[in-house]
């Protein structure tokens, strides 16, 4: 078990290994990234399920800045890791990036105010035998060439492509890297972030880049 500092965000899906920089202006999420940073406590980015309690319609810059917007029900499943805060604003405005290192599972919520923390399980993918990996890796290069020709005339996309860093990649983070990179909608990449099936997440995306061509 880990404790992890949640921050809910309608629409916002991290993956492992894709750096999620953001825009902290809520005093409450202000105080939780300093206390991540002063503790070495992991951050948590997670998409919602829904509305708790809705900020009021009609706010000026400074009640934005000063109060706590709206309450949501996070989802249970999210990426977290470590915290580091870019720039201070002269208004407290905080921008930041999270690097997230794995995936975890909500299992009990140890603080509620004035920002939430919950005990965490890490979450990951099936194992797979030699026979899965090599299809795995198969089914990889496949995304990589599909990227590669929808990129024609990109030469530094297609130079990042063909390096040894995308190359060379194992099929599991790789997975998480391209559907951390591609866009498509929230519901859908909190499917992917949640499955254990690292062939399932990889045909997903291949069929995503198939339809796209």
């Amino acid at each position: 078990m880990v404790d992890i500092a949640l921050f809910p965000i309608p629409s916002s899906v991290a993956f492992p290994g894709v750096p999620c920089p953001l825009h902290v202006f809520e005093p409450r999420y202000r105080k939780m990234v300093r206390h991540c940073v002063d503790r070495d406590m992991p951050m948590g980015v997670c998409h919602t399920e829904k509305v708790v309690h809705a900020r009021e319609s009609s706010q000026t810059r400074e009640d934005i800045l000063n109060s706590n917007q709206s309450t949501y029900k996070p989802r249970s499943v999210f990426s977290a890791g470590q915290v580091e805060i870019l720039q201070e604003l002269e208004d407290g405005r905080l921008l930041i990036t999270m690097e997230p290192e794995g995936r975890f599972n909500l299992v009990e919520e140890k603080l509620t105010l004035p920002f939430s923390i919950w005990a965490c399980e890490e979450l990951i993918d099936n194992d797979v035998d030699s026979d899965d990996r090599q299809a795995l890796e198969e089914c990889k290069a496949k995304i990589l060439n599909r990227l590669i020709t929808i990129t024609h005339g990109q030469t530094a996309i297609q130079d990042q492509l063909r390096s040894d860093y995308w190359q060379t990649m194992p099929a599991l983070p790789f997975s998480f890297a391209i559907a951390g990179r591609l866009s498509m909608d929230a519901e859908l990449a909190q499917h992917l972030l949640e499955t254990t099936d690292t062939a399932y997440r990889l045909d997903t995306l291949l069929e995503l880049l198939n339809r796209a061509a």
